[in-house]
């Protein structure tokens, strides 16, 4: 009861226009979209599947059937396009509306065809410069000309390792664990990368090199007032730090920390604190 009562329409067939095959320009047509339609199908297996599965449909010597089935396995059509197609009695029309979607549909293939060519050349195109350079690479292994990247770091780390006068027994054992455990891991696991960056760390720290000890208050306070202006809560907390380190000797294992916004001074002053120090800035 909601949804109403059953439709009812009234059907009627428009007279169809008989045909005897006589028409020079109606076969010419009909030869043109065979024609069209074996072209189609080579550029693209889309259509050329539609094509076999519609063949039953096909009727070259019915003008109608044959502009019907043209208009069926084009996927290029626009609805008002495939509707006035139904809708035209005259054969000879009806199958020159067919044909143009016809050769859009084969404009819109070479044009597939075209765009898929170019991705398939650059691919291949790729992948010969990536084999071309992994050749390469192996090639000048071979001759010892270069190493690959993972040998090249751990040399690295061996070169800033020899470069330091002391590194303490506990430190050295854990910078050949992690260079062991690097060479063993591929360069392209997240692993890798946070190994390589704790060895960057390890060896990047001066391991041996000391500075003379500088507790001079007076020069301290010169270099802090000479490279930054204000800042004197900084640089009082400073200022303390290097004169309990002055009492004690030593200011071995006391840590600043200065914590701020990007720009604010943080590094300045930790490059001021080492020149009134005396030591290097790392």
């Amino acid at each position: 009861d909601e949804i109403g009562p059953p439709i009812e329409v009234t059907i009627s067939h428009w007279p169809r226009l008989d045909y005897g095959g006589g028409n020079d320009t109606i076969r010419a047509l009909s030869n043109e979209i065979l024609s069209t339609i074996r072209e189609v199908a080579q550029l693209n297996p889309l259509f050329r599947e539609n094509v076999q599965f519609f063949t039953m449909h096909l009727d070259a010597n019915d003008p109608y059937r044959l502009a019907d089935f043209a208009a069926s396995v084009c996927s290029a059509g626009k609805p008002e396009d495939l509707q006035a197609i139904l809708e035209e009695k005259d054969p000879e029309m009806r199958l020159h509306k067919a044909l143009v979607l016809l050769s859009r549909e084969r404009e819109v293939s070479k044009l597939q065809q075209e765009i898929s060519r170019k991705v398939e050349e650059k691919m291949s195109e790729s992948q010969r410069r990536y084999f071309l350079m992994e050749q390469l690479k192996s090639i000048k292994k071979e001759l010892g000309m270069e190493r690959d990247d993972k040998e090249a770091v751990l040399e690295k780390y061996r070169k800033q390792i020899k470069e330091y006068p002391e590194i303490p027994q506990d430190v050295l054992a854990t910078i050949n664990s992690e260079m062991e455990k690097l060479s063993t891991l591929e360069m392209n696991s997240s692993e890798y990368t946070v190994t390589r960056n704790y060895l960057d760390w390890l060896c990047g720290v001066p391991w041996g090199v000391v500075s003379e000890e500088n507790f001079d208050i007076r020069t301290a306070r010169k270099v802090l007032d000479r490279d930054h202006y204000g800042l004197d809560d900084v640089k009082d907390t400073i200022l303390e730090f290097i004169a309990v380190g002055k009492l004690k000797g030593s200011v071995q294992g006391k840590i600043i920390c200065l914590a701020g916004p990007p720009g604010t001074g943080k590094t300045s002053i930790a490059k001021s604190v080492a020149s009134a120090l005396g030591r290097e800035f790392y």
